[in-house]
């Protein structure tokens, strides 16, 4: 069974053991927040195989790939709360834009 974290009580940050993470943006729609946690998990599985492998070029890449998805979902730079409707929507189509390659769309 998969339990929700704690969220505090603004809503802003996830508490997993303690520790605060940011919370995705709740207003993501489903569909492009499924998208972008799947392209994340992807991104960091490469970036496990580029460490097993000792590949620093592909580390870096998954790693870009990481940030991005992160940043799409919220969880990094500007925080969602400060930002307006049309850029929390500009943030995460713009991650998802780069993340997917141009045959997958």
């Amino acid at each position: 069974m998969v339990t929700e974290p704690e969220l505090t009580p603004d809503g802003h940050f996830v508490v997993i053991n303690g520790r605060r993470w940011r919370a995705t943006d709740p207003e993501v729609p489903p569909e492009q927040a499924a998208r972008l946690r799947s392209l994340l998990m992807a991104a960091r599985r490469d970036v496990g195989a580029a460490l097993r492998a000792q590949d620093a070029g592909a580390e870096r890449d998954a790693r870009a790939r990481v940030h991005l998805a992160k940043t799409a979902l919220g969880e990094r730079g500007t925080p969602w709360w400060e930002q307006t409707p049309g850029q929390r929507r500009r943030r995460w189509q713009d991650g998802l834009d780069a993340l997917t390659p141009p045959s997958a769309s």
